[in-house]
């Protein structure tokens, strides 16, 4: 005999709504490609496009509010594409800004607090590390670019401490949403082979040995925070995994 009664119905399979605020966790999903060092071995995965862009898999859970338990998936390009005048990749250069504004809302870092104890805090010993990072965020609906597939959830950016809805967001609170005024209408068609990232649902997971103290941040930072001695960045990882 089998008793369905406590068993959980199915979610509807509605988008976030455009401009939702909400305290979500990034995971990482390894592709299978190493990235710069040992931690980062297996990390990174291939663009299914073809060429040389080497991206991370990302898979954002909300944790609380009328979405809890909901998730969506974007990929962060690490290395390859376009460059800019001094050889970097742009891509990379928007991802990096996206990581440390996540680090920065995780600990309720002031994003001007540029002392070399905040600045430690910053360092990581591979970007392994972000993975279980929980953060407050504003999540969008992307219009598709392919007829074929619907619009997508994505993450529109970070929300860092001193911002309004930020101590809401990080308490669990519901915030009113913010939809965005700029999104532009789903094409009629745009020929694609390549299926999107997030059909790929079969990746193992990164491994969870112990949450991170950066899983449970402050509602808010401390109005005159006291700054704790400097931290040796790279023995035992960044500042949150120790505690």
């Amino acid at each position: 005999m089998y008793d369905m009664n406590d068993a959980e119905l199915p979610r509807s399979s509605d988008l976030i709504p455009d401009g939702t605020f909400a305290k979500v966790t990034m995971v990482i999903r390894p592709g299978g490609i190493d990235g710069q060092g040992e931690v980062d071995r297996g990390l990174l995965k291939a663009s299914r496009s073809g060429g040389d862009t080497k991206m991370i898999d990302a898979e954002f859970t909300v944790l609380a509010g009328p979405h809890a338990k909901r998730k969506f998936w974007q990929n962060f390009t690490v290395t390859g594409g376009k460059v800019d005048e001094h050889g970097v990749s742009i891509a990379w250069k928007i991802s990096k800004g996206n990581f440390r504004a996540m680090i920065d809302s995780a600990l309720g870092l002031d994003p001007q607090d540029m002392s070399e104890a905040a600045k430690a805090k910053r360092v990581l010993r591979g970007l392994a590390d972000l993975s279980g990072i929980t953060f407050a965020a504003k999540i969008k609906v992307e219009a598709s670019t392919n007829a074929e597939y619907g619009d997508q959830n994505r993450l529109d950016r970070v929300v860092l401490p001193g911002e309004p809805e930020y101590a809401r967001i990080m308490a669990g609170e519901v915030v009113p949403p913010s939809p965005s005024t700029h999104r532009a209408p789903r094409p009629a068609s745009a020929p694609s082979a390549a299926a999107p990232a997030w059909a790929n649902t079969g990746a193992p997971r990164a491994p969870v040995t112990a949450a991170p103290a950066w899983a449970a941040p402050a509602a808010a930072p401390p109005a005159q925070p006291a700054p704790p001695p400097p931290q040796a960045p790279l023995a035992n990882g960044p500042a949150w995994l120790n505690g």
